[in-house]
């Protein structure tokens, strides 16, 4: 019971970005690019800049690209079992890969675990949000016919990300010393903004979904892939990784998040399988209320 009432004041503020978007239309790109541009760069600064760097960081990158590599393979073996073609293939890592460590699980981590988790958690959305931007986005090009293109979208989609910027700026200001003043407390009033507008952000984003021609057997496969496999596969990697408890727990329970909303994006803008990323993106979501309580259970 007690992970219900700390999933369910997440879902609340999930619901009131669904009900505000279904009532007054916002442009939700807008809300996105806010968060994304503004918000969470400054968020990640903040963390890079008050938190040392630590070999852990190493550990943490080889785990993100691992699982992720893993269930790409996992999913290229049963899309050649069920004989899927290759934009079936791309749309199913686009379904399986990418973990909405951004919207929910940052959120999510914050509230099992206070400040003390939050630094692990934002490292997670910074190499999630690479991993997205680098393979999501050559996946999402090459189903959509042009290998080619995926390549340089990736690298264009890397350039615009300003979370990277944000960390980079964090870091070098923590190594060298430098202080940002009395700037720290306005930066610390703008980075507390990011965590609620992203999560009314995803509550509109699920809204905007319009799943038509569900498509029951590959969101099925999804489910169990994303929900289920995934973060049994990662407490399998962690299992001798030589970093703290906390760190561990946070990494698994972080895999067990849905289907990352920027994947329908990728999928809609280069029409890979886009009613099967975005059916599996809010089956996912709906279904973690279930799931997420026995993945902390399990891994606390």
């Amino acid at each position: 019971m007690e992970f219900i009432t700390i999933l369910l004041p997440i879902f609340l503020v999930f619901g009131i970005g669904y009900g505000a978007q279904k009532i007054f239309q916002f442009d939700t790109s807008t809300f996105s690019k806010l968060a994304l541009y503004i918000l969470v760069p400054f968020l990640v600064f903040q963390t890079f800049y008050e938190e040392k760097i630590t070999f852990s960081y190493v550990y943490i990158s080889i785990y993100m690209l691992g699982l992720c590599i893993i269930i790409i393979g996992i999913v290229s073996i049963l899309s050649k079992v069920q004989n899927y073609t290759e934009k079936e293939r791309c749309g199913m890592v686009l379904s399986c890969a990418f973990t909405n460590n951004g919207n929910y699980g940052t959120p999510l981590v914050l509230f099992l675990f206070g400040t003390a988790g939050m630094e692990t958690a934002i490292v997670l959305m910074v190499l999630q949000q690479l991993l997205m931007s680098t393979l999501g986005v050559y996946y999402a090009a090459k189903g959509g016919g042009d290998k080619g293109d995926g390549m340089k979208a990736a690298l264009r989609s890397v350039r615009r990300m300003p979370m990277v910027y944000g960390a980079i700026a964090g870091f070098l200001f923590q190594t060298f010393g430098l202080s940002i003043g009395e700037l720290k407390e306005g930066v610390d009033l703008i980075a507390s903004a990011a965590i609620p507008l992203i999560m009314l952000t995803l509550g509109m984003q699920l809204a905007n979904i319009k799943v038509k021609g569900f498509e029951y057997k590959k969101v099925s496969i999804a489910l169990i892939i994303k929900l289920v496999a995934a973060p049994a596969i990662a407490a399998a990697i962690v299992w001798a990784m030589p970093v703290d408890p906390l760190m561990k727990q946070i990494m698994i329970i972080m895999a067990a998040t849905p289907t990352a909303a920027n994947t329908t994006m990728y999928a809609i803008q280069f029409q890979t399988e886009p009613q099967t990323v975005t059916s599996a993106t809010l089956a996912t979501t709906v279904l973690s209320l279930v799931t997420i309580p026995v993945v902390i259970f399990l891994a606390t």
